[in-house]
């Protein structure tokens, strides 16, 4: 009997589910995908040539809102739980929802949808978005190459957000890349900070076909995770960032939980913001659930193009969006900055927000005075710029890994804040790495 599945996701570790647990399987017929999370990705087709010979009209993506009713309408069987970043409770209410209309209900196991590389693999992940990845994977990516001349590439966590059919497989080393691939501002906060290092970045939705593409021009990878996802790779080493800001979340949200669990490395970063109380409170639910874990307590020290002029200013400031938005993030880099440097005010975004900004706003009830920098379509991106420009405030701080500047026409003064890694103190992140990896015969 073939059992009739939804798959539940936010385009990407749905379709990487897809691709590895259900495609090509005849026990299986996927009826549908579900989006959420991110704005504009429902109401699509996963494409024929993606989904395989079973599914030669391809599979369409509905909202989530809907899963009730389509598995009313289809009788579907299954419901396969395929997003991250969500708590413990929000993950089980979707399991009543799929349990009341008589489906099934699974999450697919972390090690189970892994690909095994020919190459070394150091994955970068953790247990919140917005803790920090980014700064680590370009951390160890720059040191790799600089100091043991290493060929590294990097791999993405997926976001394909525009033509499904076009973007099986992405390469990126140059700009010039991302302007034809008509990046998004999310994308680009990821691909441009390491294109500037001279670090090529690879990303899609066939992680397969990506996989055999890299090992051809890597000595080793690293994968990049998005959100608190786990890798989609067999790590040999399994790095975990974890937030003391929102010390607690390792234990309250998926599948954040399973990567402090699985990982070798445990990064407690922000440890140069965040109360040591807090710091403390992750160091010890790292202890008391994953005590083989080496722990290194890092900072995330920041930095503006021209700090003087933030003091005694009225400031707006702008943050990673996802960070923010789904990740609940209250301290980002901007607002850091503005308080560090002397911001007489920060300006409340709200106020001024238009089409789908505001609609971010009301969907996030809990953003503060931050403006989320939102861009996953050109629409938004208009709406982004119009909400910046509307604003009445003397400066604008934006704290995103790509420089928005370039991207937005903004029509009053504003700087760049930048934060990277810095390790805190012994031990130290690089020579962790040279060890395992000299253990493993890998350097």
């Amino acid at each position: 009997m073939i059992e009739k599945v939804i798959i539940v996701g936010a385009a990407g570790r749905d379709f990487h589910n897809f691709n590895v647990y259900f495609r090509g399987n005849p026990r299986y017929r996927v009826i549908a995908f579900t989006a959420a999370q991110i704005p504009n990705i429902e109401d699509r087709v996963y494409p024929p040539a993606l989904a395989g010979e079973l599914y030669p009209e391809g599979i369409p993506i509905y909202p989530e809102r809907e899963m009730a009713e389509l598995i009313r309408e289809h009788r579907i069987d299954l419901v396969a739980f395929s997003y991250s970043d969500v708590s413990h409770s929000h993950v089980m209410h979707k399991a009543a929802i799929a349990m009341a209309e008589g489906a099934d209900f699974i999450l697919l196991g972390a090690t189970y949808t892994m690909l095994k590389s020919k190459k070394p693999v150091i994955a970068v992940c953790a247990v919140r978005t917005g803790a920090g990845k980014s700064q680590t994977t370009r951390k160890i990516a720059g040191m790799l190459k600089d100091r043991w001349g290493k060929r590294v590439v990097v791999v993405r966590h997926p976001m394909p957000y525009g033509d499904l059919r076009k973007q099986a497989v992405q390469r990126f080393s140059t700009r010039e890349d991302l302007a034809a691939s008509r990046c998004t501002i999310e994308e680009r906060e990821e691909y441009e900070p390491l294109i500037e290092r001279g670090i090529t970045v690879y990303a899609g939705i066939d992680y397969g076909l990506i996989l055999e593409r890299v090992e051809g021009e890597a000595d080793l990878i690293i994968w990049d995770g998005g959100n608190n996802d786990t890798p989609f790779y067999f790590p040999d080493l399994h790095i975990v960032v974890f937030d003391p800001h929102r010390a607690g979340d390792e234990l309250r949200y998926y599948p954040g939980e399973t990567n402090m669990l699985m990982a070798d490395v445990a990064v407690i970063n922000k440890v140069d913001t965040a109360p040591q109380a807090k710091v403390e409170e992750v160091a010890k639910n790292i202890a008391r659930n994953n005590p083989r874990a080496t722990v290194v307590l890092a900072e995330s020290p920041i930095t503006a193009d021209d700090p003087e002029r933030i003091r005694g200013r009225r400031v707006l400031v702008i943050e990673d969006g996802p960070s923010i938005t789904h990740g609940g993030l209250v301290l980002g880099a901007a607002t850091i900055a503005a308080q560090q440097f002397g911001a007489a005010e920060i300006v409340s975004a709200r106020q001024f927000a238009v089409g789908t900004i505001k609609e971010t706003f009301e969907q996030y009830p809990h953003l503060g005075n931050q403006l989320p920098s939102m861009g996953y379509s050109e629409q938004q991106i208009k709406d982004l710029a119009e909400t910046i420009n509307r604003a009445d405030c003397d400066l604008v701080i934006f704290s995103t890994p790509a420089d928005l500047r370039s991207m937005l026409p903004v029509n009053k003064p504003a700087i760049r804040v930048r934060y990277e890694y810095k390790d805190h103190g012994a031990p130290f992140l690089e020579d962790i790495i040279a060890q395992r990896l000299e253990q493993k015969g890998m350097l």
